[in-house]
């Protein structure tokens, strides 16, 4: 007979958009929320007794309902609201596992001044928040996800392990691009979510761009010190430093050197570093 050792469920994938008015001028919180249950839900599993499920369903109308009452500027309270609200509302609830990606909408300029109720909103990257709250735990994360970052020099790769495998040519001067997530723990919340963030991720965005990278790894312990230094709240970082690799094209048939100037970018494959850093 099977056991059954570990169960949640909920609704993925919700989709709100909330317009904060501040007289004529608009701010945009697009998000996609996950919310997913953990308890007393085994028999629904094995028996087929669905007396203490909170339909799906309804998990989605608590998203909405509470983005009407609750959500703000900071998605990481919005995401403790609902995960405390599931707590207190069912008894049988005894984990809640909260997931938000923040959709960035940019406000259009005109002759350099900002419109009150235009934006745009192309850029793939998201913030992101994760929150578990138990009856006696509370785990609060925030970070970025898919953020593309590239620099064209201060980067370079040498004196790494040559055997009969290795083809790759050492260079000091090469194209360090990524699509950089990031996710740091909370071990108290800042009294300015939004804040803490931004100056998390300008401070690892810094080490980035001002300082020579001997390799992506080099470059990810750093950013992970500036973060932590960047904002005394956060305990932890885990990063993840995908290279988006830009491969020197060969002109030499065409009797042309190439000095560093025409690249063949390419997704895949691609060097996979990560790296968690504690304080």
């Amino acid at each position: 007979m099977p056991k059954l050792i570990g169960h949640r469920y909920g609704k993925a994938r919700v989709r709100v958009l909330k317009i904060l008015r501040e007289g004529k001028t608009h701010r945009i919180k697009d998000i996609d929320v996950k919310a997913l249950l953990q308890g007393d839900f085994e028999s629904s599993y094995t028996e087929g007794d669905n007396s203490k499920v909170v339909a799906t369903d309804s998990v989605k109308n608590t998203v909405n309902i509470l983005a009407k009452q609750k959500l703000g500027d900071e998605i990481e309270r919005f995401a403790v609201a609902l995960g405390e609200h599931f707590l207190e509302r069912y008894p049988q609830v005894e984990s809640t596992f909260i997931d938000i990606a923040e959709r960035a909408w940019e406000r259009m300029a005109s002759d350099g001044v900002g419109q009150p109720h235009a934006f745009l909103g192309n850029d793939s990257s998201r913030m992101v928040a994760h929150v578990e709250i138990g009856r006696k735990n509370r785990l609060v994360q925030a970070g970025v996800r898919d953020l593309i970052i590239l620099k064209s020099t201060g980067s370079g790769f040498e004196e790494y392990v040559e055997d009969e495998f290795t083809t790759l040519r050492p260079t000091k001067d090469r194209i360090l691009a990524t699509s950089f997530t990031a996710t740091w723990t909370f071990s108290s919340l800042p009294v300015d979510c939004r804040k803490a963030n931004k100056a998390v991720l300008d401070a690892m965005l810094r080490v980035f761009a001002e300082t020579f990278s001997p390799s992506a790894q080099t470059s990810l312990y750093h950013m992970g010190e500036a973060a932590l230094a960047a904002c005394p709240e956060v305990s932890r970082l885990e990063m993840a430093m995908p290279n988006k690799h830009c491969l020197l094209i060969d002109l030499s048939p065409f009797k042309m050197e190439n000095h560093n100037e025409i690249f063949l970018p390419i997704d895949e494959p691609h060097g996979q570093i990560e790296a968690t850093i504690e304080r």
